[in-house]
C-alpha cells in the first residue's frame, strides 16, 4: 500500500462518521438517506461527511446531476480502506 492511500485511510480512521459512512457503502451502492438510517448518523452530517469521502476519492456518486436519490459507491481506493477499517 502507497503513502497516498495509508494517508486517507488515517484520515478516514480518525472520524467515527466517516469510518462509518464508509463501512456501509462495503459492497453496495446506497443513498445518503439509507446510510443515515444504516449508521444512526444525521442526515444532514451523512451529507458532509460523504462530500468529504467523495473529495478524497474514496467514495463517489454514480448519479451527480440528480438533486434527489443520488447513489454512493466505494472507489477502489475506498474498497482498499474499508478493507484495512475492518
Amino acid at each position: 500500500m502507497d503513502d497516498e492511500t495509508l494517508k486517507k485511510y488515517a484520515y478516514v480512521n480518525i472520524s467515527s462518521y466517516r469510518s462509518k459512512a464508509l463501512k456501509s457503502l462495503k459492497n453496495q451502492i446506497m443513498t445518503p438517506t439509507k446510510i443515515a438510517k444504516e449508521t444512526g448518523i444525521r442526515k444532514n452530517h451523512i451529507s458532509k461527511v460523504l462530500k468529504e469521502l467523495k473529495n478524497e476519492g474514496v467514495a463517489e456518486c454514480v448519479n451527480e446531476d440528480a438533486y434527489r436519490g443520488r447513489l454512493y459507491r466505494l472507489t477502489k481506493e475506498g474498497e482498499e480502506i474499508v478493507d484495512m477499517l475492518d
